[in-house]
């Protein structure tokens, strides 16, 4: 489970974790084991919206502090593994300074400790068959069948991506129910079209071709994603409820 980061740190503490000493770069190079996709401009961009408040040197450098890096890996995580958009984030990271507890925390492994609440490795190096099988509760026959019908995908070595662990696991719940990976088809070609609507959106940002765009077009992403996902609840939710004759 992700680490829950520490109130943000006042200038006059001097302790292991609120000392400033890192540079920007030796915070990326940090980072990036678990989010190699985060660059200096990503980390740049979480400072401008106020999620992590680095020290300034007197010649203008940044410096972090442990408590900092703790807190770029909480905004990564809810980022990746929650669609969270940075307003929440932030609310979140307001009511930690506050002394109150998060409405929510990210998960999947994001914390400096490994792996996550339910076991998975960490990291992002793939996995054999049979482990990542193991660690998503699946048969090898189900594993299979999730990669034949196009719900994770394998190397030409047969290893699967740690990130595909959250598709993994939810299809092992689902076959608890009955539903085998042949029937789940239909959610893979309903993401490829979600998926292709937003790419529209974000098509004119990512033609600069300049790495602010990228981020702007990750965070634009990130968002979209999350709203999409709520609108697929709200959906969801309604249509069931007449199911039941709600």
């Amino acid at each position: 489970m992700t680490a829950v980061p520490q109130p943000s740190a006042s200038a006059d503490r001097d302790t292991d974790d609120t000392t400033p000493r890192y540079t920007i770069g030796e915070v990326l190079s940090v980072l990036r084991g678990d989010f190699p996709e985060v660059t200096i401009s990503k980390l740049r961009y979480l400072e401008s919206e106020e999620l992590v408040h680095p020290q300034r040197t007197p010649s203008g450098y940044r410096k972090f502090s442990g408590a900092d890096v703790s807190r770029l890996r909480y905004v990564l995580a809810a980022q990746r593994d929650q669609y969270l958009p940075l307003r929440v984030i932030k609310e979140h990271l307001d009511a930690l300074d506050r002394g109150e507890p998060a409405p929510g925390r990210p998960g999947d492994g994001a914390g400096p400790g490994g792996g996550d609440a339910a076991g998975a490795p960490a990291g992002t190096m793939p996995l054999p068959a049979a482990e990542f099988a193991r660690a998503a509760g699946l048969t090898d026959g189900q594993l299979a069948d999730c990669v034949e019908f196009g719900l994770v995908n394998a190397d030409s070595s047969g290893r699967l991506r740690a990130a595909d662990l959250p598709v993994a696991r939810a299809v092992a719940g689902l076959a608890q129910h009955g539903l085998e990976p042949r029937h789940l088809r239909v959610y893979r070609t309903a993401v490829e079209r979600e998926a292709a609507l937003l790419e529209q959106l974000v098509a004119p940002v990512l033609r600069a071709r300049s790495e602010d765009a990228h981020t702007r077009a990750g965070e634009q992403l990130q968002e979209l994603a999350g709203l999409s996902a709520q609108l697929h609840s709200a959906l969801l939710g309604a249509r069931l409820r007449e199911v039941l004759g709600g």
